[in-house]
Parts: C-alpha cells; structure tokens; sequence
C-alpha cells in the first residue's frame, strides 16, 4: 500500500473518529436522560396509601413528590428514594412497597422534565433539589430515621445528599462511579473525561460518607456494567457492603433472594 493511500485512509479514519465524536457531545444528554412528562392535572393511582405534593423551587422550577406510606400508622423513618433515568414516577413506584412493609415512608421525587417537575436539568440543579428534600426529611425526622436510596442514575445524586447531610444509611443498586467513567465504558476511545458535561462522581461523594453504605450490584448487568462499578470497592469504609448477585442484571436485582434477605435485614 503505498503513502498517498495510506494518508488517504488516515484522514477517512480521523474524520469518522471525530464525527463520531461530536455526535456523542452533543447527544449525550439523550443517552443519559429518558424522561416521560405527564399533565400537571394527571392524577396518579398507586396500590398503596400515597400523597402527592408541588414543591416550588424557584420562579420557573416545581419539584414533584410522592409520599408513599406504609399501612401501618406507626413509622420506622423515611426512605429518600432516587430513582434512575427513565419515564417518571409511575415506573419506580412498585419498589417503594420493599420499604413501606418495613414500616418506612417512601419520599419519591421526579427530576426536571420527568412526570410532573418542570424546568431545565442541570447537574447543580439535580443536587439542589435533592437537598431540598433531604432538608424536608429533616424537619420530620431525626438523623437515625433516614435512609437515602438510590438507584442506577440516581445513586450519584443519593451519594452526594448522604455525603453532604449525614443519615442512618445510603443504599445504592446498581451504581456507576462516575458518569464519564461509564460513558468510557461504552466509547473507550474518546476523552470522555472532557467530553461530559455531567460529572456525577460517586466515587468522590463515597469518600465522605459518614454512614453505613451497602452497594448491591449484579454480575450481568448490561447497562452499567460490573467492571464499571468494581471500582467503589476501594472507596468503601470498613463495615461498608459490596453485594455481588451473580448472574443479576441491571433490570431484576429484586428477584433475587440475597437481595431481599439483604435488603430486610438492613431495614430492621
């Protein structure tokens, strides 16, 4: 193969690299994000006592939240529940039952453009509001009372509440240690470090957990992958869980067992 036919296939090879590359910047945030909105008049219907609430954030953002309640009068304490990056409320709803049978409320909120919350998203933004309702939590209950919970996108923002306002436990399903380290999980090729303009570094906000910390992670997990979570291990205090479930994915960690048998006993 000669030189012209080499830089030939040299410039093809740049040009494809970088138009792969641009197209990842700037559609990033529709990988990242799979909001459903709904009517602010919608009414939810849930198969649990449940109350629904609009918390103004400033002139042009409403945070909503779910309240879910257990049966029982009496109340163990509170679940800040951070669900992950698609659809709304209505899609997480169902998980919040493993809390309220523990005697837990469940405080659900949707982030910007998801259900019924309304303004722009950014990542200061997730964090703010997020505190916002960690500062409600704390008017009610006392520090032994809160558990903040999240799951896959949402387990960097319930990383950071618990890193920023101490609580009785953080719990994370299937975390990521940072949202460029995921994205280099899946582009290996590209500085993702600078490319994304949503940081979300778990592994930092993990280093100043106070509380216990347990990490449930499965095996086969094709959205985050194993590999790309591994990592928080390192971050962990001693006392802090990493819980492998074999052969579990992004999508079923709850049908297993050791997840439930788990779960239960960090709720008692």
């Amino acid at each position: 193969m000669n030189r012209k036919r080499l830089l030939r296939w040299a410039q093809i090879i740049i040009i494809v690299y970088c138009s792969i590359g641009i197209a990842l910047y700037y559609l990033q945030e529709k990988f990242l994000f799979h909001p459903e909105a709904l009517p602010r008049g919608q009414a939810y219907a849930f198969d649990m006592p449940f109350e629904e609430i609009d918390i103004p954030f400033n002139q042009a953002d409403t945070i909503n939240l779910v309240k879910f309640f257990p049966k029982d009068s009496v109340r163990r304490g509170v679940v800040l529940y951070y669900h992950g990056n698609r659809q709304n409320i209505g899609r997480y709803a169902k998980f919040a039952e493993h809390f309220t049978r523990a005697g837990y409320e469940v405080w659900m909120e949707d982030y910007p453009g998801f259900g019924k919350s309304t303004g722009e998203r950014s990542e200061k933004k997730l964090y703010e509001q997020a505190m916002q309702v960690r500062k409600m939590a704390a008017a009610k209950y006392g520090i032994d009372s809160v558990i903040v919970y999240g799951k896959s996108f949402g387990t960097g923002i319930a990383a950071y509440v618990a890193s920023e306002y101490n609580c009785r436990k953080l719990i994370l399903e299937t975390p990521y240690y940072s949202i460029p380290a995921l994205f280099s999980c899946y582009a290996p090729i590209y500085p993702t470090s600078y490319m994304a303009t949503y940081k979300i570094r778990t592994f930092r906000f993990l280093e100043d957990v106070q509380c216990p910390v347990s990490i449930f992670h499965g095996t086969d997990d094709g959205v985050i992958p194993y590999r790309c979570t591994a990592g928080l291990k390192k971050k962990l205090k001693p006392g802090d869980e990493f819980i492998t479930i074999e052969e579990g994915t992004h999508q079923n960690l709850a049908d297993y067992p050791l997840y439930r048998q788990k779960l239960d006993s960090l709720l008692r």
